[in-house]
């Protein structure tokens, strides 16, 4: 078994279950891996029965769980179940976030918090618990936003919540390298899934899809190949946040 390919690994995707982490599992099941399927609530359980299904026909040992990680001890739970499955965890993948588009001075504390424990807390307890249960070169990687990029109103909460993991993957990248594990996190612009469009009126998407230099909005057939890349030939690539997102923004 290569040391950077997906064959016979393990992998544990948070929302693994539609969108983005649907694609995720599937593409990961056609090279080989083991999946840990996460979903947040019941309303998903349809989209991760249906995920597991494709990915186990494809040849892939797989299991799904059901969790609100705001719980965070369900977060260390998923890792404790995917080794007593698994006998061990490769790769951690966490694409667990919520948009808010709401005005500064209207968001209330309820909402922040909410947000803070999604976008922020999540992120940060994910990491420790792949950092505590990773096999030796291991991978992580996380979700975040191009909107970490942007100069704009209105969405204070999600991008200025998501912008601490940026800290949090360095940090965990310089604490974790010694056991040659590599820590990531993808910026995506506004994905082409329903998560997007929940938020928008008809003339933001308008303006969104005009944003981008080339031209429209993000598809997850975009961003999965990515993330497979940097948990496997591109596992050179650690503490950074990568934007993948058509020239939406950029540093």
């Amino acid at each position: 078994m290569s040391k950077h390919d997906l064959k016979g690994k393990t992998v544990l995707i948070t929302g693994g279950a539609k969108n983005l982490g649907g694609l995720i599992s599937r593409k990961f099941a056609e090279q080989g891996a083991n999946l840990v399927i996460h979903f947040n609530s019941e309303s998903a359980r349809a989209d991760a029965e249906e995920t597991l299904s494709a990915v186990q026909a494809l040849g892939s040992k797989a299991i799904t769980i059901q969790a609100d990680l705001s719980d965070i001890s369900k977060i260390e739970a998923l890792f404790l179940k995917a080794k007593e499955t698994f006998g061990g965890v490769d790769i951690a993948i966490n694409t667990v976030g919520r948009v808010l588009k709401k005005p500064f001075l209207e968001t209330t504390e309820t909402e922040f918090d909410s947000m803070s424990d999604i976008n922020s807390k999540i992120a940060y307890f994910f990491i420790q618990s792949a950092g505590k249960h990773l096999n030796n070169d291991g991978k992580i990687c996380t979700i975040v936003t191009s909107l970490l990029a942007a100069y704009t109103g209105l969405y204070s909460t999600y991008e200025g919540l998501k912008a601490p993991v940026e800290h949090y993957t360095r940090a965990a990248s310089k604490e974790f390298g010694e056991r040659g594990i590599s820590v990531t996190a993808v910026a995506p612009g506004p994905m082409d899934t329903p998560f997007f469009y929940g938020q928008e009126a008809p003339e933001a998407v308008a303006y969104h899809k005009s944003a981008s230099a080339l031209g429209g909005l993000t598809k997850i057939e975009d961003i999965e190949p990515l993330v497979r890349f940097l948990v496997t030939d591109g596992w050179w690539i650690t503490g950074q946040t990568i934007f993948a997102n058509g020239g939406y923004t950029t540093r």
